[in-house]
C-alpha cells in the first residue's frame, strides 16, 4: 500500500470513529460511538433513511470483557423516536476491555457500525480518564461560543474574591429563612464549599455536578457563589458573581442549566426516569393521532396556572388543564379543584398542544416539552433558563401573553393551520435534540467554568470550608482500577462496515 493511500485510510478511520457514518440508507452519529468519551450514560443515534422502518430489523450489540475475561456488565437501552430513528444508550457497571459496538440490519445482514476498542473503557464513576476541557468539548462536539455565557460574564472586567467574598457572604446570609447560597472553591481539581442559610439541601445538585466533571476533565481553579433557590438574587447595583439556575430581566445572575435538567443529565439511566432522551423514546401517539387540545397539568405555584384552569373549565373542548397539588393557594382548592391525580409526563404528548406556564419562576419543564412531539405554547415571562435567548417565537414555539388573553385564539389558529403547527413543533424539537441533550448540558457548564475562571484574580480555600467528596455507597459500587492509557494507533482493522 502506498504512503498516500495509507494516509487516506487512516483519515477515513478517524472521521468514521469520531463523526459517525452516513450511508445511503442509514446515518449513525453521537458521542457514544466513541466509548472513550466518558458520560453518565453513553448514547448515539441511528437514523434510517428509507421509507419502510422497523426497529426490530436492527441488531444492536454492545459488549466487552472484564480484566478476568468475564462478560462485562453493560445495560443497553434502545429508544424508538417514532420517526425512523432511535437512540441507543448504554451504561457501564465495571471497567471493560475488548469493547465492541455493533449495529447491523438483521434482514440484509448489512453492518452499519462495528467498532472495537481494546480498552480499558471506564464507567462514569471511575476517576481514570481526565482530559482538558478543550479536548472534552471537541470530542463531544459541544459548542465553544455561547451568547448567554458571553453576556453573563461580560459584565465583569475581573472578579477579585479578596474584595467581594465578605460582601457576598454578609449579604446572602442576612435572611437565612428565605435565602440560601453556597460558596464553592475548586483548587487543583479538589472541591470545597461553605453554605449559608437554613435550607441548603439543594447543594447536592452542585456537589454532584462538580464531582462528575472533575472525574472527566481537569477543572480550572474556581471560586464562586451558587444560589440554591429558584429566584435570581444578584442585582445590577452590586453586580456580584452569583451563579443561579434561573435568570430574570431585573437581575444579573450568571445563569446555569437548571438543577432539574442537570440532575437528569447526571442520573441518565439511573434513578431519574425523566430526561431528554427518555422523553423522545416514550411518545406513543403520532402527530396525526394526537388529541387536538391544549394540555397542562401541575402544581398551583402561580395565579396564572389557576387562571388557566379557569379557562379550561369554561372551554373544555380545546383546553385540558388541571392542578395536581394545592400548596400555595389551598384556600382556593374548592374553586379550582379538586386536585387531579398526576399522570406520566410521557402521556402529556397524547395531546397536540403543550402549555408552558410559569410557576414561581420559569417552568423548568420547557426543555422536555420542546423535545417531545407536540407544539409548545410558551407564556411571556420575565424569567428565563440558560437557552431561552436562542429560541425564536413562531419558529420554535407559539408565544402567548402573560395574562393568557390570546391563548384560546392562538390554539384555534393552530388548529386551523396544522401544517404550520407541525413545522413549529419540529423546529422546537430539533433545537432541543441538538442543544439540550445530556452532553450539551455538561458542555455548557464546562465552557461556563472555563471562561469564568479567566476573570478570577485569585482563588483561595478558606479554613471553614468543607471538602466535597463522593458519598456513593451503593452495594454495587464499581471497583475502579486505573491503567496507563496507551497511545492510540489508528488502523483500519479496528473497524468494519459497508458504506
Amino acid at each position: 500500500m502506498g504512503i498516500v493511500s495509507g494516509i487516506k485510510l487512516i483519515l477515513l478511520f478517524v472521521v468514521l470513529k469520531f463523526d459517525g457514518i452516513n450511508s445511503i440508507d442509514t446515518t449513525i452519529w453521537g458521542p457514544g460511538l466513541n466509548p472513550l468519551i466518558v458520560l453518565p450514560a453513553r448514547y448515539f443515534y441511528v437514523q434510517y433513511n428509507q421509507n419502510k422502518f422497523n426497529i426490530a430489523d436492527f441488531n444492536v450489540l454492545i459488549s466487552g470483557k472484564t480484566k478476568n475475561g468475564n462478560t462485562c456488565r453493560i445495560w443497553t437501552n434502545i429508544l424508538d423516536r417514532k420517526d425512523a430513528s432511535f437512540i441507543v444508550r448504554y451504561k457501564l457497571y465495571e471497567v471493560c476491555y475488548e469493547f465492541n459496538i455493533l449495529v447491523k440490519n438483521k434482514k440484509t445482514l448489512k453492518t452499519y457500525w462495528d467498532h472495537f476498542d481494546q480498552g480499558p473503557i471506564y464507567p462514569d464513576e471511575c476517576d481514570c480518564s481526565k482530559v482538558s476541557i478543550d479536548t472534552w468539548l471537541s470530542n463531544t462536539k459541544c459548542r465553544t461560543n455561547i451568547e448567554q455565557i458571553n453576556n453573563d460574564l461580560n459584565q465583569f472586567k475581573n472578579v477579585n474574591f479578596k474584595t467581594v467574598f465578605g460582601k457576598m457572604a454578609k449579604l446572602y446570609s442576612q435572611h437565612p429563612h428565605s435565602t440560601s447560597v453556597c460558596h464553592y472553591v475548586v483548587k487543583n481539581n479538589l472541591i470545597f464549599r461553605k453554605c449559608y442559610g437554613e435550607y441548603t439541601g439543594f447543594k447536592m445538585f452542585m456537589d454532584n455536578l462538580l464531582l462528575s466533571l472533575n472525574r472527566k476533565v481537569f477543572l480550572p481553579d474556581l471560586e464562586f457563589f451558587v444560589n440554591l433557590g429558584d429566584w435570581p438574587l444578584s442585582s445590577p447595583k452590586e453586580q456580584f458573581p452569583l451563579f443561579s439556575w434561573c435568570g430574570s430581566n431585573y437581575s444579573v445572575d450568571i445563569v446555569m442549566p437548571t438543577y432539574d435538567i442537570t440532575e437528569s443529565a447526571l442520573e441518565n439511566m439511573g434513578r431519574v426516569t425523566l430526561d431528554m432522551l427518555s422523553v423522545q423514546g416514550n411518545i406513543e401517539k403520532p402527530w396525526s393521532q394526537k388529541i387536538e387540545k391544549g394540555f397542562w397539568m401541575g402544581r398551583d405555584s402561580s395565579k396564572h396556572r389557576l387562571n388557566l384552569v379557569k379557562l379550561s373549565k369554561k372551554n373544555p373542548d380545546i383546553l385540558n388543564a388541571s392542578i395536581t397539588n394545592f400548596f400555595f393557594y389551598k384556600e382556593l382548592k374548592e374553586k379550582y379543584g379538586p386536585g387531579k391525580k398526576p399522570i406520566s409526563f410521557f402521556k402529556f404528548f397524547d395531546y397536540k398542544y403543550q402549555l408552558n406556564i410559569d410557576g414561581t419562576v420559569a417552568a423548568y419543564r420547557f426543555p422536555y416539552l420542546l423535545v417531545g412531539d407536540s407544539l409548545v405554547f410558551k407564556q411571556e415571562s420575565e424569567y428565563y433558563e440558560h437557552f431561552y435567548n436562542e429560541l425564536i417565537p413562531w419558529v420554535h414555539y407559539v408565544p402567548i401573553k402573560r395574562n393568557l388573553d390570546d391563548l384560546l385564539d392562538l390554539i384555534d389558529i393552530m388548529m386551523s393551520d396544522d401544517k404550520t403547527a407541525r413545522k413549529i413543533s419540529l423546529n422546537g424539537q430539533k433545537y432541543a435534540r441538538e442543544h439540550l441533550a445530556p452532553h450539551n448540558i455538561l458542555g455548557y457548564y464546562l465552557l461556563l467554568f472555563q471562561k469564568y475562571s479567566k476573570f478570577l484574580t485569585s482563588v483561595e480555600v478558606r479554613s471553614n470550608m468543607d471538602a466535597v467528596i463522593s458519598t456513593h455507597n451503593s452495594p454495587n459500587k464499581i471497583a475502579c482500577e486505573c491503567e496507563p492509557e496507551p497511545e492510540p494507533e489508528p488502523s483500519m482493522t479496528n473497524i468494519k462496515m459497508e458504506l
